[in-house]
């Protein structure tokens, strides 16, 4: 299994404990781009989502809901993996 492969599996399997870093990293592996963000909140962005993931590091994880909506979008972005 690939790096990549054990993170997402990693975020699957364990959705309350998701670190922020990963949550960064998956976001540009599915083809989001960081388009700002301050203090402790981050944004990506993809071209022709919708969807924007805001990331907030709370002492190094992300929030419940933030979590849904990245699995969200790997499960539509899959493929470009």
């Amino acid at each position: 299994m690939s790096p990549r492969a054990k993170v997402i599996e990693s975020i699957r399997r364990n959705p309350g404990d998701v670190r922020f870093d990963d949550a960064c990293k998956v976001a540009g592996w599915i083809g989001f781009e960081r388009k700002g963000g301050s203090g402790s909140h981050v944004t990506f962005a993809r071209s022709g989502e919708r969807t924007i993931l805001n990331f907030q590091n709370r002492n190094g994880r992300i929030l419940a809901y933030q979590v849904r909506q990245l699995l969200e979008m790997i499960e539509k972005y899959e493929d470009d993996l």
